[in-house]
């Protein structure tokens, strides 16, 4: 019996008994095989699912796209969707805003893009110092104007497109031009605006071939002032435009004016009461006197002067500067103010060819010219008090005397073109008169215009 116990207990072990090394090992190996079978299966399911889901999401965005609405009282249609649907669906949408955005800024051209859009510059529309306009049209049909700009080695031409594209680029209003984009290289500069229909004011106002009735013109004006009102008080930064003439308030299809040309244009803080100035801007007739006073700043009331000029020119429906049949000067403005100082402007505004139902406001706008125009630029009224003017809003104080000392005769006729720095030599020679005398003049006089826009404003 000792013999069998000592056999047994010295016997080799049973081989269904492993070790705990071994044990170990095959538990790695049963979590292995484990994991691969599940993502295995997991990637057949997902492969299924996403040919399942692409397969049905275009019925799905096409039944989204045919839903209406239904009328208040009746139940709507009820479409249960994914969430990616929805994105797919909005995408489109989304990104015809962003462009729309992108579209609102001018946009960059190159020469060949320009030369496409005018047919090869075939059809000029005008010219004058600046360069030529042309017409030309986009592919999507909307007809546009092409100004190609003069190159010219005093740097004008730079500054002139820099003024433009700086200053129109910063607005959008109805009563401005629109600036589509631009085109800048070593060969060209070139602007791309809207194309208007029916041109420029002035040869509505000087060509009798091409007479417009009152009222029209009269809707002109009040669309021009409105304009500056915006460059002048609406904008971040002040614009002040510095050539306010016929040639520059352009026409649409339906007459609705909008100003343009803005070479001459500079941006000022709207905090600044003036603007410090290198030389003469403008055109001669319609510039401001305080550009030919020695040591004088100008600032924004230099378009309201230029606007009151236009006015004056809408009312006569001809050039302000012109000569009697007995060879005398003749200036439209001061023959309004002797016919408002003698109580007959009636009498003028029949004779310039208004009819009865149209007299008032003929004479209205012959009165907020004369305030446009005064000498003293605090005495000129801001843009937004003229738009009021006009319409009827407000009545309207009598105005003092404008034209203190300068004739503007002596400027030269409102035909003349933008101002250079010949022209401005000349314009100070012939008013070598305006000196440190009629400066303090200005700067002592009292406003009576704030006193009434105060008014005005509290009314």
């Amino acid at each position: 019996m000792i013999e069998i116990a000592l056999l047994c207990q010295f016997s080799p072990p049973d081989s269904s008994f492993t070790s705990p090394e071994k044990a170990f090992n095959s538990m790695i190996i049963l979590y292995v095989v484990g994991s691969v079978v599940s993502l295995l299966v997991f990637g057949v399911i997902g492969i299924c699912l996403y040919k399942f889901v692409k397969k049905a999401t275009p019925d799905v965005v096409r039944e989204l796209r045919n839903i209406t609405v239904a009328p208040p009282l009746a139940p709507a249609p009820h479409v249960s969707l994914p969430p990616p649907v929805i994105w797919e669906a909005d995408a489109p949408t989304m990104e015809k805003f962003f462009r729309e955005i992108a579209e609102e800024k001018p946009v960059r051209f190159t020469a060949p893009d320009l030369y496409s859009f005018t047919s090869n510059y075939s059809t000029r529309l005008g010219s004058g110092g600046f360069g030529e306009v042309y017409k030309g049209q986009f592919p999507n049909g909307v007809n546009i104007a092409v100004k190609v700009l003069k190159k010219s080695s005093d740097k004008r031409a730079e500054e002139q497109f820099m003024a433009e594209v700086g200053s129109i680029c910063r607005t959008y209003h109805i009563n401005l031009v629109r600036l589509y984009g631009f085109c800048y290289d070593h060969f060209m500069s070139a602007l791309v605006f809207e194309y208007l229909e029916n041109g420029s004011l002035d040869k509505y106002l000087f060509d009798r071939k091409q007479a417009m009735e009152w009222e029209k013109l009269h809707d002109i004006a009040i669309g021009t002032a409105r304009g500056l009102a915006y460059l002048h008080e609406e904008c971040q930064q002040r614009i002040i435009h510095y050539d306010i003439k016929p040639a520059n308030i352009l026409l649409d299809s339906n007459f609705f004016p909008k100003v343009g040309d803005f070479g001459l244009a500079k941006l000022c803080n709207r905090d600044n009461t003036h603007v410090s100035m290198s030389g003469f801007r403008g055109t001669f007739g319609y510039s401001a006197p305080e550009f030919f006073l020695t040591n004088y700043r100008v600032s924004h009331k230099c378009d309201v002067y230029s606007f009151g000029i236009v006015l004056f020119e809408i009312v006569g429906r001809k050039r302000n500067a012109g000569v009697t049949d007995s060879g005398n000067p003749d200036w439209f403005p001061e023959k309004v103010w002797d016919a408002f100082e003698k109580g007959v402007l009636d009498e003028l505004v029949v004779g310039c060819g208004i009819g009865e139902g149209d007299r008032e406001k003929a004479s209205r706008a012959c009165v907020v010219a004369l305030w446009c125009v005064q000498d003293a630029p605090d005495e000129r009224p801001r843009m937004s008090a003229v738009v009021k003017m006009l319409e009827g809003g407000v009545d309207i104080v009598a105005p003092p005397k404008p034209f203190q000392y300068l004739n503007p005769m002596r400027m030269g006729s409102t035909s003349g073109s933008s101002g250079s720095s010949e022209q401005t030599k000349s314009g100070s020679s012939q008013n070598s008169t305006a000196t440190d005398t009629n400066s303090r003049w200005y700067r002592n006089t009292t406003t009576i215009m704030r006193k009434y826009e105060i008014q005005m404003a509290s009314s």
